[in-house]
């Protein structure tokens, strides 16, 4: 990586950041001066009580009942954060802004923006609360959303937390057997759910989804129709125009820090998703220290990510009213018609900090956009990028076509901890290729298989302390044996995540991709038991195996592999079959990047798939390196995959 920093922050700017107003309240708190950010992390990991408690202070973080403590010292799993104090993350939410100033501004791929004030958005989360109390939902009940990025799902969520219902989304990109992978675990009261979304140009009707998806839910009280595409609404059901006609005022129900807020879900690498449950106090506390810190927003400023209901960077978003800022849905395709339509927003809504996949940059540059030039983009401070690790060949690309004034801010994260482990600050400077820092209070390392830490090498990114918002429990998992083994079973007490990464000279991160199966697609972490589910159930194939390989110069192949049923070949119109099967039984991003025939795979002895194996031969990997003879039920069968390395082709 290079030694000079493609920028810099400008020091009149960085002083009126937040994050050196609160470096000012800190040092003002200890008596110990903090010089630079460097000092103010090793204080935050190593004065856990001391920084969060910081936090709550700065922010004026509220609660009904104060709390006894702002963590315990219970080891990891069973942390527990501001145990005593009884809040609302709603009511946190709802806090800020004028009645007539703007909270919501939702675009829509055809054009449609709809903008919706702070006033008008307590009045409709007060009436869908409200509607929902008159359903008899409370505390612990689930509701669950199959929704756009609209401002529809944002009210629904408020509106299920004022009550203290736990929340779930999906977007309906999914078909209706995806989202009831996940939604029948919770056994929901209430579906939220549009009629439909649009995606490139085209409309698609989600009404019979949404009717098989309800049938699969035997214990709904309701199901609320949301009209995104204006369709005429099945006869039974609630108007979603209904549940927000009153004008109750906003009610939130006082909760304990760590009852549950919401349930998002893992990518079902190694079966069913996994619901990962996250509570009230750790999300109100970690969102306050992410999106005020490290983003610098504050009340008035404008965000816009990229995202969909079904990535947490929806959930990130919606927090984004924490902090009183305004923010800005996008609902379509990123690059319809052009590529430069989120540019385009950007500008349209003056947003401050505008958040897109490493994907979306690289297909900007080989478009030649110059978005700096021919836009109006003034007001953007800030680019986030996240979902994959952001190639160097990118931060140039943004100082000259976007503009040198603004910062890229890579980060790392995740679904798990509903946050970010690394990232940016106002006042670091960025270094192309590298992420710029772990975020404070984030006690990240690089670990060696034996444990030890590591610079400038690869090793495991591990966490070695506590943070608020990592899961309370997985949902249907009341050992806490699941959620053990996800993060905690290789080091008792330290958090391996499952992510390659380097800790450089700068104190930067490089990731190098997942060290698990997981799939990375478009910035959304995919599981290939959902491809499995689709096309292993197909009689023309026999078994298939899938992986995402990261390549060079940032580039991502996800191929899919398969074996052919006795009688069948792979033919044109089976590959056809295989994309539309996935593509309406799971979602477009489970469709593969190429699909080829192999005679056999390999497995381990107890027949798992040897997915880690084939991707690092893929890589480039040694056959010996990856796997040893006496683990596999055919050595054979995992050889072959060294014929497609180097350059991911068949014929390589």
């Amino acid at each position: 990586m290079s030694g000079t920093p493609i920028w810099t922050p400008d020091p009149r700017v960085a002083a009126r950041s937040r994050i050196a107003g609160f470096t000012a309240f800190a040092a003002e708190r200890t008596g110990t001066p903090f010089p630079d950010y460097r000092s103010l992390w090793q204080w935050s990991v190593d004065d856990l009580a001391g920084f969060w408690s910081a936090v709550y202070d700065f922010f004026d973080l509220r609660s009904s009942t104060p709390h006894t403590a702002i963590v315990d010292d219970a080891p990891m799993p069973g942390t527990r954060w501001l145990p005593g104090a009884r809040l609302n993350y709603a009511e946190h939410a709802l806090r800020h802004g004028a009645d007539d100033a703007v909270a919501l501004i939702a675009e829509r791929e055809d054009g449609t923006v709809t903008e919706v004030t702070w006033g008008e958005l307590r009045r409709a989360v007060g009436a869908f609360a409200a509607w929902l109390r008159g359903q008899g939902v409370g505390p612990g009940d689930r509701v669950v959303g199959y929704l756009a990025n609209t401002e529809h799902a944002i009210i629904a969520f408020l509106g299920a937390a004022s009550v203290g219902a736990v929340w779930s989304a999906c977007g309906q990109d999914y078909g209706a057997s995806g989202a009831a992978a996940r939604f029948a675990q919770l056994d929901p009261v209430v579906l939220v759910a549009a009629d439909g979304y649009r995606w490139n140009g085209k409309e698609y009707d989600r009404r019979s989804e949404v009717a098989e998806l309800a049938a699969g839910l035997p214990n709904l009280r309701a199901t609320v129709h949301v009209p995104v595409l204006g369709l005429p609404r099945p006869d039974d059901g609630v108007a979603y125009e209904d549940t927000i006609a009153g004008d109750a005022e906003p009610e939130f129900a006082q909760l304990d820090a760590d009852a549950p807020l919401w349930v998002l879900f893992s990518s079902g690498t190694t079966g069913a998703p996994k619901g990962i449950v996250h509570g009230h106090g750790g999300v109100v506390l970690d969102h306050h220290r992410l999106l005020g810190l490290h983003l610098d927003l504050s009340e008035g400023d404008r965000m816009l990510w990229y995202t969909t209901p079904n990535w947490m960077m929806w959930n990130l978003v919606a927090s984004g009213l924490l902090l009183g800022a305004t923010v800005v849905l996008y609902d379509g395709a990123p690059a319809h018609p052009t590529p430069a339509r989120l540019w385009a927003a950007a500008a349209r809504h003056r947003v401050n900090v505008l958040g897109v996949s490493p994907g979306y940059l690289q297909a900007c540059a080989r478009a030649g956009l110059t978005p700096g030039r021919d836009l109006d983009l003034s007001a953007l401070r800030t680019l986030g990028c996240t979902g994959a690790p952001l190639p160097a060949a990118s931060y140039p690309w943004v100082r000259d076509a976007v503009g040198p004034h603004v910062q890229v801010a890579s980060t790392s994260g995740g679904t798990d901890i509903v946050s970010g482990f690394a990232g940016g600050a106002p006042t670091l400077p960025v270094y192309a290729g590298e992420i710029s820092a772990p975020l404070l209070g984030v006690a990240l390392a690089a670990w060696d298989g034996e444990g030890k830490p590591v610079t400038g090498e690869v090793g495991e990114l591990v966490v070695t302390r506590p943070l608020p918002s990592m899961p309370l429990y997985f949902w249907n998992d009341p050992e806490g044996t699941r959620y053990k083994d996800a993060y905690f079973g290789w080091w008792p007490g330290v958090w391996r995540h499952g992510d390659w990464v380097t800790v450089t000279s700068n104190g930067g991160l490089v990731i190098s991709g997942r060290s698990d199966a997981t799939l990375n697609r478009q910035g959304v972490r995919l599981g290939s038991a959902d491809i499995y589910a689709v096309v292993d159930a197909l009689p023309s194939v026999a078994e298939s195996l899938v992986v995402g390989v990261e390549l060079a110069e940032g580039g991502y192949w996800m191929p899919l592999f398969v074996v052919m049923a006795d009688g069948y070949e792979l033919t044109d119109d089976v590959r056809k079959e295989i994309v539309q099967e996935l593509r309406t039984r799971a979602s477009p991003r489970h469709v593969p990047d190429e699909i080829i025939a192999v005679p056999v795979l390999p497995h381990t002895r107890t027949g798992k798939k040897l997915e880690i194996p084939v991707k690092r031969l893929l890589q480039g990997a040694r056959l010996d390196d990856v796997a040893g003879r006496e683990a596999v039920d055919d050595p054979a069968a995992l050889a072959q995959f060294t014929g497609f390395a180097r350059t991911g082709k068949e014929d390589a």
